[in-house]
């Protein structure tokens, strides 16, 4: 058995373990030699625990971690990080704002951001730094980040009930 504090820790840490995982692994299928499949699951992770935890993953962590991002795939300083940070204040605004929780509105939210998020992305490196971009690449990227955000949201909801328990 688990004791107490472990299982907090485990609680509050393990999404800023998964998304340092994830970034420096690149496990979010963007770059893959699937031409059909990408997804972002750095955005799924900070948007659900950003909008189902008060402290969320940590604004601190969440920068940090767009700033590893940034120099892993080779993109200007601080673009990963303006997004993921603004990903992180709309899921809170939607908390905010949110009398009932609802599996649709959320995921509603989640495609606008996400569509935002990916237009301001593409302002900043195709028109300002002249960067190459597939545009049918990120179609399919932001489809596919949208349909499995209910599937990893259900992933994740079961491990903080199950696995830890809920400490909030």
């Amino acid at each position: 058995m688990i004791n107490n504090t472990l299982k907090h820790a485990l609680f509050k840490y393990s999404p800023v373990i998964l998304l340092f995982i994830s970034i420096l692994n690149e496990i979010d299928f963007n770059n893959s030699d699937y031409t059909y499949f990408s997804f972002n699951f750095v955005y799924i992770l900070i948007f659900y625990y950003s909008l189902k935890r008060d402290g969320g993953i940590g604004y601190i962590f969440i920068f940090i971690a767009g700033l590893f991002n940034d120099v892993v795939n080779g993109q200007p300083m601080g673009i990963s990080s303006l997004c993921y940070l603004l990903l992180s204040a709309a899921a809170v605004y939607l908390r905010n704002i949110t009398l009932r929780p609802n599996m649709l509105k959320d995921c509603a939210f989640f495609l606008i951001t996400i569509l935002v998020l990916n237009f301001i992305n593409f302002m900043t490196l195709v028109i300002f730094l002249n960067y190459e971009m597939n545009y049918f690449d990120q179609t399919i990227n932001i489809f596919f980040t949208f349909l499995l955000y209910i599937f990893f949201s259900f992933i994740f909801k079961t491990y903080d009930n199950l696995i830890l328990g809920k400490f909030y």
